[in-house]
């Protein structure tokens, strides 16, 4: 706003100094604002600053600012018990009283004002809502009355759609947009999609996936951009890459290592070990910002999804498959385009020195995770790696002292263990199983955070505009909560922290390791903690130790990771830094670190979603099966139970036959009141599955105890 500049700044300068809410008169007034024309200026300006949330205006039109950072942006998770979280990207939830929710439904974009702090949770109200969740809604077409209605998807929407478009019928699975209300919370609406029936195999994933609007399919305009790419690196684009610097990397042994189903390959490696001692790495990353330029409707399809979208039968991929598996994807024995960043590390794990460089690359061999596995846990070695293995065994040594080094600085690896979900043809889920995390796998790791933390720092040092991955400090209130918690269970491991650092979170975390509890606990311990973000400013990453660190590795699936290796080709390759260009960044590359921190919790919603959902499909034929079982959380209306394979299922306070029990908030436990038998986080038990929900995501349990066996094996 060039006319008020100087104004606004005013403005926000004496509401600031303030302690009090201010009216538009009361404004003028101080600032000495005396025409009608500085009146309708100031107008102007206090609309434009509420619109962007500098300030907010009171029940009594006043005006003041957000004071001690206690108002924040979100987005609003109802229940079906009325009340609600605000989820904020990189920090925790806030509760939301039924009274404070303000008109806000499942999904909206909202300002929140934390207004106290119970224990470890935030307690808030709504103040604003910024944007409505009731653009496109998705369910299912029934018949009420001989009126077409959609069922909701989202049973937290208290909405009622009519549906009036003759080409749907019943049990359709539609996406429609509300058109009209013609009644409290009763729209009339257009139909923008129809899915599928109900029971098509696959409409039940992409109603979720809809949901989070990630497109399944891509435009004809981004297609047509697509096709104009080739399918293989021709010489005349290497001679290109060369003749500006370039370097040709096709005789080394260099390799990538993935999961077997992988098809999107981003990240080769090479080990080396050097006459001094010390190591060479090179980690090599498809140059996918080559194919993928800013003003193409590639560019903008990238950017709007933000991640591709890993899923029980299907990935919902950021790029098309052309690219994500053809000619971006480091596949054996073709000429690939890379990024490559070439580190020297020292005997102790220190990075010595960086050189990045474009780069073409050749892969000699696309392994797998159990085939390194067994030659670096077992030494076996499986047919078409002998000439790999000592290869293998040097890179382990070298993942081991980087890992080392890790550790010495604070890194904290949780060990969190993750399912994976075994489908059939028709999607249809008929297996669990706890995915594995081999020697391979931390190898990957340990070599990809080395070259993230190496990139990071590279660019860092040159203060240039830049992506950073950054992960904050946690509160010293919820880390303490969290240690009186242990403490209370007849652990001791701490009276108070202060000055947190990862080493002494580390200490903590090994602390416990011991302790029966210690899954449940370290998953406690991983909630208590800030949440990873993208963000211009270098604030470093917490959980990894790490001064400085961005993601470099995985372009084909992340688009900060694109827009690194834009960057790195901008100031390195094209040395492009001039004031101008420089300015233009910074604006832009803060809205991709808020827009891919978004997209990226967007996505994990939509992972977890789909798992819950598969899970409690897979439970629907096993009622009546027994289970053993370890308490994970515990509620005032029940307790989860946590299977081997890590389902998760409710026990109903009124099933607990047994005893009257009270939940005790202190200790996340409940207590019998006759016979003062309690259940507390950890305990092992029994249980039987009473039921299950695929469309409400839920699975119930029961003791088994010999009356339930008889009922619920009975009745199965």
């Amino acid at each position: 706003m060039i006319l008020g500049d100087s104004m606004e700044e005013q403005i926000l300068e004496l509401l600031n100094k303030k302690n009090k809410a201010l009216s538009v008169h009361e404004i003028c007034n101080e600032l000495n604002y005396q025409s009608s024309d500085d009146l309708k200026k100031t107008m102007v300006i206090l609309n434009y600053l509420e619109d962007n949330l500098k300030i907010r205006r009171t029940n009594k039109d006043n005006y003041e600012t957000f004071k001690n950072k206690n108002v924040q942006i979100g987005t609003l998770m109802a229940t079906k018990k009325n009340f609600a979280f605000v989820d904020i990207i990189g920090d925790e939830d806030v509760f939301i009283p039924p009274t404070c929710i303000n008109g806000a439904v499942d999904g909206d974009k909202v300002v929140v004002e934390i207004t106290s702090k119970k224990g470890v949770s935030l307690e808030g109200r709504i103040l604003k809502i910024v944007e409505r969740n009731i653009h496109n809604l998705i369910g299912t077409v029934i018949l009420e009355n001989g009126i077409k209605k959609l069922k909701l998807d989202n049973e937290k929407l208290k909405l009622e759609i009519i549906i009036k478009d003759e080409n749907v019928m019943p049990g359709h699975k539609v996406i429609v947009k509300p058109t009209q209300k013609i009644g409290n919370n009763v729209y009339n609406c257009e139909v923008v999609r129809v899915l599928g029936h109900v029971n098509d195999p696959g409409v039940d994933i992409l109603s979720i996936v809809c949901k989070h609007e990630f497109p399944d399919t891509f435009s004809e305009e981004v297609m047509a951009e697509v096709e104009q790419i080739p399918g293989h690196v021709s010489e005349e684009e290497i001679e290109k890459r060369l003749a500006r610097g370039g370097v040709d990397l096709r005789d080394r042994m260099i390799f990538t290592i993935d999961g077997d189903d992988t098809k999107d390959i981003d990240d080769a490696i090479e080990v080396k070990k050097l006459e001094n001692g010390n190591y060479y790495l090179g980690v090599h990353i498809a140059d996918v910002s080559y194919y993928v330029k800013p003003g193409s409707r590639l560019y903008e399809s990238a950017y709007t999804r933000g991640t591709s979208v890993y899923l029980a039968d299907r990935v919902v991929p950021m790029l098309p498959h052309k690219l994500s598996n053809g000619i971006c994807s480091l596949n054996p024995n073709e000429d690939r385009l890379a990024i490559s960043c070439m580190m020297e590390i020292s005997k102790q794990g220190k990075i010595i020195s960086t050189d990045i460089e474009e780069s073409i690359i050749k892969s000699r061999k696309q392994m797998t995770y159990k085939c390194v596995n067994s030659i670096l846990e077992k030494n076996i070695i499986p047919e078409g790696y002998e000439e790999f293995a000592d290869k293998l065994k040097e890179m382990k040594e070298l993942a081991d002292i980087l890992r080392k080094n890790k550790e010495s600085r604070g890194y904290i690896d949780f060990e969190i263990d993750e399912a994976k979900i075994i489908v059939d043809e028709n999607g249809k889920a008929i297996d669990v199983v706890l995915r594995e995390r081999g020697t391979g796998e931390k190898l990957i790791e340990d070599f990809m955070i080395a070259a993230n933390e190496a990139v990071a720092t590279y660019i860092n040092y040159m203060q240039l505009p830049f992506v950073y991955r950054v992960h904050d400090v946690p509160s010293e209130e919820k880390i303490n909560n969290f240690v009186s918690f242990v403490n209370s269970l007849g652990y001791v491991i701490k009276e108070k922290v202060r000055n947190i650092t990862p080493i002494e979170m580390q200490k903590l975390l090994d602390s416990l390791k011991d302790v029966k509890e210690y899954p449940i606990l370290s998953s406690l311990m991983l909630r208590s903690m800030r949440k990873a973000v993208y963000d211009t400013n270098n604030i470093g990453h917490f959980g990894l130790g790490s001064e400085c660190y961005t993601h470099f590795t995985s372009p084909i699936r992340r688009f900060p990771d694109t827009t690194v290796h834009r960057l790195l080709r901008k100031y390195l390759f094209e040395h492009k830094m001039d004031t101008a260009f420089l300015n233009q960044l910074e604006v832009e590359l803060k809205d991709i670190c808020d827009h891919s921190s978004e997209r990226e919790r967007a996505a994990i919603d939509c992972e977890r979603e789909v798992n819950d959902m598969k899970m409690a499909e897979y439970m629907m034929d096993h009622i009546g099966e027994e289970y053993h079982g370890m308490i994970s959380s515990i509620t005032s209306f029940g307790m989860f139970i946590e299977l081997p394979n890590l389902i998760e299922g409710l026990i109903k306070m009124e099933d607990l036959k047994d005893d009257y029990y009270i939940f005790d908030e202190s200790t996340i436990s409940l207590i019998g009141k006759k016979n003062k038998r309690g259940y507390r986080l950890g305990d092992e038990l029994d249980v039987i599955v009473s039921g299950a929900n695929k469309e409400a995501r839920t699975i119930d349990f029961v003791p088994a105890t010999k009356e339930n066996v008889k009922k619920y094996v009975k009745e199965k």
